[in-house]
């Protein structure tokens, strides 16, 4: 028996020397070469023109940032995972190209879980690339070796785990078309450490320090051998390395041809703009100037807030509600029926309904309930609103209306702002700070927000000064995100003044990231309106369950944070009300020599949001 095994075994040894050798002529030796398969994803995102990483270093990915920095992608660390992959999302939309964050195995990957899932929400194409244990250790106990697959399956649009070095090439192609086709969202493709590193690395490890002797010893032998052949095998033969199409759904001519014709009969139209509208592949500034040709009063939301300039007579800021009921026709391009709507229960029954959204399910979200469209079509909004502008050259909606319609808004503007001259009990008045400081923000500046009830506030009164010159989380209402979107904002356009509006409470999530705007000379002024307290919590527990508790925090010194972090910081008090422009203009010019900011504004309570919703 023992006789007849070892003549298998030696048989098994010459075929596989001999397809060794076969393998050698087809695939170049490729157990010679010092190639790893890190390279491989590097070539890929420098022909789709990625031009920046966002990583916590970890040994599973260094092969990757290694080879990224050596074809002349950025790769930017930062001080949490979540942080990477924020970045990747503000990059994401900012730029039109996807974002891609790398993370280790385990720990690292599972700290990215809320930014995956804020970046499926608000319909970011964003790459995930994530380490693993070993192709021969998966399920053995090897370190922060866990089932990954499943936990981002449910996040990711695309999940996929590479078994074979050849494979890199053609997996993260696809999985970077994926992310931007349809609706787009984040994909996720897992690197086991055996598929990144060199043959000889990897043969060293999965060579066995002390081969048993005997039968068991060279089946083990030749099995492993076998792996390690398969895992290398064609690894180098040239591939393709440029994008593959991506696939869009558009309007119908006769879907658009209807929709000109009811707009055209619309007395009292109004457009409710979503983030959709600023996707890729209509110009953000084309889109702009269809609005414009169309004449529709526009209430704008998350992404899109901006998309008019800062003062144009088509933006309607204030009165929603009244201004639905009062519409015959309304355009939800890129708008979902989902909370910040009333799940549409404030769209009047009386009012013609145009929805226009890439996700069928978001296209329809509660149309079963509380609202109907007369026309819905599944297609990108940003396409549609250009195609529906030309449909209807020299049509404009009346006049009078959207005059209405402002006139009203200016009524409320004066209102806010009579709210803004109340002295508060102590300290400042977060509407007053929020004025001052955006009279004198750059006409380049981008406006990062993270928070609750100051973000809140600051959503009426900041005025975005062109399209994509605002980020918030979207639907998801993440804390956390500042730090990662003021990074990616920088990066996208390192000219720009980019602030980032935070809460007290939201500030700890990021504050570190201060680091990472030092280390990374990518300078951001931080707006913290500090009040000691979760105030939007606060605002419905306490006259609800008349208790404040887990709700205070402390007038922290966050300033000094960041300033050891490598920043300047200011502390603004009642005190310093009268200085509050010159303070602000102070810290514009130490952003422009280099320096992060951190204004630390004491502020009282004000009941501009009384009722507002935090669940």
């Amino acid at each position: 028996m023992n006789s007849a095994l070892h003549q298998i075994i030696r048989k098994k040894e010459i075929w596989l020397t001999y397809f060794s050798n076969i393998l050698g002529y087809r695939f170049g030796r490729f157990w010679e070469s010092p190639r790893h398969g890190g390279e491989s994803v590097a070539e890929v995102l420098r022909a789709h023109g990625i031009r920046f990483i966002f990583t916590l270093v970890g040994g599973h990915i260094s092969p990757v940032l290694v080879a990224c920095e050596k074809l002349g992608i950025r790769v930017v660390d930062t001080r949490h995972e979540a942080t990477a992959v924020f970045a990747a999302d503000a990059v994401a939309r900012l730029s039109g190209t996807v974002g891609v964050a790398a993370v280790t195995a385990g720990p690292g990957l599972t700290n990215t879980i809320t930014a995956v899932k804020n970046a499926q929400m608000a319909e970011s194409p964003v790459l995930l690339i994530g380490g693993a244990a070993a192709t021969l250790l998966q399920g053995r106990g090897a370190l922060q070796d866990i089932d990954q697959m499943s936990l981002f399956k449910p996040l990711c649009k695309f999940c996929t785990s590479v078994r074979r070095v050849r494979e890199i090439v053609p997996t993260v192609r696809k999985a970077l078309a994926i992310a931007q086709s349809g609706t787009p969202g984040p994909v996720f493709v897992e690197f086991p450490i055996d598929t990144l590193y060199p043959y000889h690395l990897v043969e060293k490890e999965v060579s066995p320090k002390n081969i048993p002797k005997g039968i068991m010893g060279k089946i083990t032998a030749w099995y492993l051998k076998n792996h390690l052949t398969n895992l290398f095998a064609g690894a180098w033969e040239p591939r393709e390395l440029s994008p593959l199409p991506v696939l869009i759904p558009q309007a119908s001519d006769q879907e658009v041809q209807r929709c000109v014709e009811l707009v055209s009969r619309a007395k009292k139209p109004v457009i409710l703009l979503g983030s959709q509208a600023t996707l890729p592949p209509a110009p953000v500034h084309d889109i702009r100037k269809a609005l414009e040709s169309l004449g529709i009063p526009c209430f704008l939301g998350g992404m899109s807030r901006g998309m008019l300039g800062r003062d144009s007579p088509l933006h309607i800021r204030q009165n929603r509600g009244d201004a639905l009921k009062e519409a015959d026709l309304v355009l939800l391009a890129g708008t979902v029926c989902d909370f910040r709507l009333g799940y549409g229960k404030v769209l009047s029954r009386r009012s013609q309904i145009i929805a226009v959204n890439r996700d069928r399910t978001q296209l329809l979200k509660n149309s079963d309930l509380f609202w109907k469209p007369t026309v819905a079509i599944q297609g990108d909004v940003g396409s549609f609103l250009l195609r529906l502008s030309k449909g209807l050259t020299g049509h404009r909606c009346p006049e009078e209306w959207p005059q209405s319609l402002k006139d009203k808004d200016r009524t409320k503007e004066t209102a806010n702002r009579a709210k803004a001259s109340e002295r508060t009990e102590r300290h400042l008045n977060p509407l007053s700070v929020l004025y001052n400081v955006d009279k004198l923000m750059a006409e380049d500046s981008i406006i990062v927000t993270d928070g609750g009830d100051f973000v809140g506030t600051a959503a009426y009164i900041m005025r975005p000064r062109g399209p994509l010159s605002w980020l918030d989380p979207g639907a998801f209402g993440t804390l956390g995100v500042g730090g990662g979107f003021a990074l990616g904002a920088k990066l996208c356009r390192p000219d720009a003044e980019v602030w980032i509006v935070y809460g007290d409470g939201s500030l700890g999530y990021s504050v570190a990231e201060f680091d990472t705007f030092t280390r990374h000379k990518t300078p951001v002024i931080a707006l913290v309106g500090n009040d000691a307290c979760w105030s939007q919590i606060s605002r419905e527990q306490v006259p609800i369950l008349g208790s404040s508790v887990a709700c205070v925090l402390a007038f922290t010194d966050y300033h000094i944070v960041a300033e050891g972090y490598g920043g300047k910081g200011h502390l603004i008090g009642r005190e310093d009300e009268v200085q509050l422009g010159d303070i602000v203009k102070e810290a514009q010019r130490e952003c422009r020599d280099g320096k992060s900011v951190l204004l630390n504004v004491l502020i009282g309570k004000s009941n501009f949001r009384d009722g507002s919703i935090s669940v």
